[in-house]
């Protein structure tokens, strides 16, 4: 059997076993209602675009004056001719927003751990992660290499945090980090603890604030704000590509001297094109909109608040959470897919995920609440959940029925 043989036979599995993923094609901007192909107007449920701003007329009108102004990409990484004014501004409103010293664009925020975290360490010192932190932490930290020790600590657990930190005594630097939401669960990471940890063992704070920069605190300035605790996170990456638009790009902010080592030795940084400058003038343009008008952040919260209660209402009990993702628990991976296929062919667009994106019993259909979405949308939203997964038997509620 050769290779491509191999390679179908593989498929083959994922198709029979009903976990095969289908690309839909969208073919409107993304909104509260998008068009998909094949399937109309549907109310959508699975976006990162919680605030609405990727189609906002004042995020495309700063993307369209960069795109004359820089062309359409810089063409070289940063150190030798991909750096561009659009970036230093961009990148000292980062700082300025989340109450941090400096901060570095890259072109993702998978980009942005995988930079940081190997940029910081050197042999001798710890990681202690989050058993449910995003998978690009877990390449953040492999890329580390084997000489930085790596520990896992249970999902948002301060008991085995600590227990790990005492193992750490009298090493090197001891680096925490955490998702600030989680992406699949949809809850918030415990921080005032973790950071009473931090100060008692003498370790520093990495959040990865993808899922909440824009969505938690009364500003949108994430986890930090939502504790009172802005100022006090060693180290925050987040993106650009949910909240703040959705047009991609990603960031590393803290301390200048974090800064200063990324700049040097991030390989990312080093080795991959800069953010094209379009990408910088939109993210830019999403800051400034957001810090010009917090109270979409109140009203994204209102109608996760109403989407959260009108489930309940209707016997549907999502896993707990403070942040605009809902997951809905199925338990068996085949199930949950189907139940989402039925959904869309109903006019509602969601995501049904399993194993290996999530453990093995515990798939779900992550919903995702966007300020886009009008009261009358989450209504008829709650109704075809109630009748597809309810109905036929497909959901496992928390509470155990």
């Amino acid at each position: 059997m050769d290779f491509y043989e191999k390679l179908e036979n593989k498929l083959d599995l994922h198709r029979r076993s009903g976990t095969y993923k289908n690309l839909r094609y969208i073919t409107s901007s993304i909104s509260g209602k998008t068009s998909v192909e094949n399937y109309g107007e549907v109310v959508l449920l699975c976006s990162n675009n919680y605030l609405g701003l990727a189609n906002k007329p004042q995020l495309i009108e700063a993307g369209i004056n960069a795109l004359k102004k820089y062309g359409a990409g810089g063409a070289s990484v940063r150190f030798i001719c991909g750096t561009f004014d659009i970036h230093r501004i961009l990148e000292e409103k980062i700082a300025a927003f989340l109450h941090t010293e400096a901060a570095l664009t890259y072109t993702s925020c998978w980009n942005a751990n995988t930079a940081v975290i190997p940029a910081i360490l050197e042999p001798g010192d710890f990681i202690i992660s989050d058993e449910l932190n995003h998978a690009s932490i877990i390449d953040g930290c492999r890329l580390a290499g084997k000489d930085v020790k790596k520990m896992i600590y249970r999902h948002a657990d301060l008991i085995s945090l600590e227990e790990k930190l005492r193992e750490t005594r009298g090493s090197g630097t001891i680096l925490i980090i955490t998702d600030g939401v989680f992406s699949m669960e949809g809850d918030i990471a415990p921080l005032p603890g973790i950071i009473e940890l931090a100060k008692k063992y003498g370790a520093i704070v990495m959040v990865d604030d993808s899922h909440s920069t824009g969505v938690l605190g009364e500003t949108g300035r994430g986890t930090a704000e939502y504790y009172g605790m802005l100022g006090e996170v060693d180290i925050i990456t987040g993106t650009f590509g949910k909240a703040l638009g959705g047009a991609g790009g990603g960031f590393v902010a803290g301390k200048k001297q974090v800064i200063e080592m990324c700049l040097q030795r991030s390989r990312p940084h080093l080795f991959s094109n800069s953010l094209p400058p379009v990408l910088a003038a939109v993210a830019l343009a999403a800051i400034e909109y957001l810090d010009s008008n917090p109270e979409i952040v109140k009203s994204l919260r209102d109608k996760v608040n109403y989407f959260r209660n009108n489930l309940k209402k209707e016997g549907i009990f999502p896993l707990e959470g403070d942040s605009a993702i809902i997951p809905l628990m199925f338990g068996d991976t085949v199930k949950a897919i189907k139940a989402a296929e039925e959904m869309l062919e109903k006019g509602v667009y969601a995501i049904g995920f399993g194993y290996p994106v999530v453990p093995e019993g515990e798939a779900r259909i992550r919903i995702q609440v966007s300020d886009m979405l009008s009261y009358g949308d989450i209504d008829f939203a709650v109704r075809v959940i109630k009748e597809v997964c309810l109905k036929n038997g497909y959901i496992k509620n928390i509470n155990g029925s």
